[in-house]
């Protein structure tokens, strides 16, 4: 969303209310906000907490971290790290505070001040540089990889991080167009793949899954989170929650299989005579999967597909 009197990007937190509430704030407590973006989550955590609370925030986005620093600069409880969500354990552990945390919070995929600026090469609406990193500083831009990898190499990040059922079709097509021009516009790769896909979705762009595929690719953001929710059990103290955000099923598929890991405990033949304490449970589900409000789709349309996972360790 734009803020046209002030020209700047703002972002809705996605179920904003729902997702801290399940993490059931002590005040005394210590969190983790796992993606700062624009701070909607970290205020509403930050209000909760006493002067013997703590929050602390990672984020990759450069832009967050400014926000960050001049949001919470007088607040003593608040600290952000301008890193990955995957250098979690690390982090806390040189700290001495890993074991010790209350809850964490993850907001996973791209921020709205991402998706509407241009500049940032996220989105195919409009014209802007290839770029997509949410840290511009570190690793390759779309358009630095989209330019040199192989057909089949894209082709197969389209298909396994877009789940994008042309992506053959689409990386052929991005292959032939580079020959002719450097590909380094949203809008140029947008209308690529527009004309390469054979049948469009209801009301989707054809660009959408393979952007959100290279998107994915170019910030390892599937790695990162596979990293993250192992580390997170580590970092948590007995009963501490974990609440994760998901938009997208290559996501809350990887969240649903690890809770399920967690909270299953020992595989063990199903005649075995044992209690179920004897299991090593890890995890328990802290109620069922929660998604947006009828008010809030209405509010914020982006809402749509956001999934809320809980689970709190044992």
């Amino acid at each position: 969303m734009i803020d046209k009197e002030n020209n700047t990007f703002e972002h809705k937190a996605v179920l904003l209310s729902e997702s801290i509430e399940t993490l059931a704030i002590d005040p005394d407590g210590l969190y983790v906000d796992g993606t700062f973006g624009r701070g909607g989550h970290s205020q509403l955590i930050i209000d909760q907490l006493s002067d013997s609370g703590r929050l602390i925030a990672f984020d990759k986005d450069p832009q967050a971290i400014t926000t960050a620093e001049k949001r919470f600069a007088n607040d003593t409880r608040f600290s952000i790290h301008h890193g990955s969500f995957a250098e979690l354990e690390d982090y806390l552990k040189l700290h001495n505070l890993c074991g010790k945390v209350n809850g964490i919070l993850l907001d996973l995929g791209v921020s709205s001040p991402q998706l509407d600026d241009p500049q940032r090469g996220f989105s195919f609406q409009t014209s802007g540089p290839l770029d997509m990193r949410m840290n511009d500083q570190q690793g390759i831009s779309a358009a630095q990889w989209i330019n040199k990898a192989k057909e089949a190499e894209i082709a197969n990040v389209i298909y396994e991080y877009g789940e994008e059922r042309y992506s053959r079709r689409i990386a052929k097509a991005i292959v032939l167009a580079r020959e002719d021009e450097v590909l380094n516009d949203t809008k140029q790769l947008a209308e690529i793949v527009k004309k390469a896909h054979p049948r469009w979705e209801k009301k989707k762009h054809p660009a959408t899954r393979s952007f959100q595929g290279i998107r994915i690719f170019i910030n390892n953001e599937l790695g990162d989170l596979d990293e993250c929710l192992l580390q997170s059990y580590q970092c948590l103290a007995e009963n501490g929650r974990l609440a994760v955000i998901s938009f997208h099923s290559l996501e809350d598929r990887k969240v649903k299989r690890f809770f399920k890991l967690m909270c299953d405990g020992d595989k063990l033949p199903p005649d075995l005579p044992i209690m179920d304490e004897s299991v090593n449970r890890k995890m328990k589900l802290v109620g069922k999967r929660i998604k947006a409000s009828k008010q809030e789709l209405s509010d914020n349309p982006r809402a749509r597909s956001a999934v809320l996972r809980v689970a709190s360790k044992l």
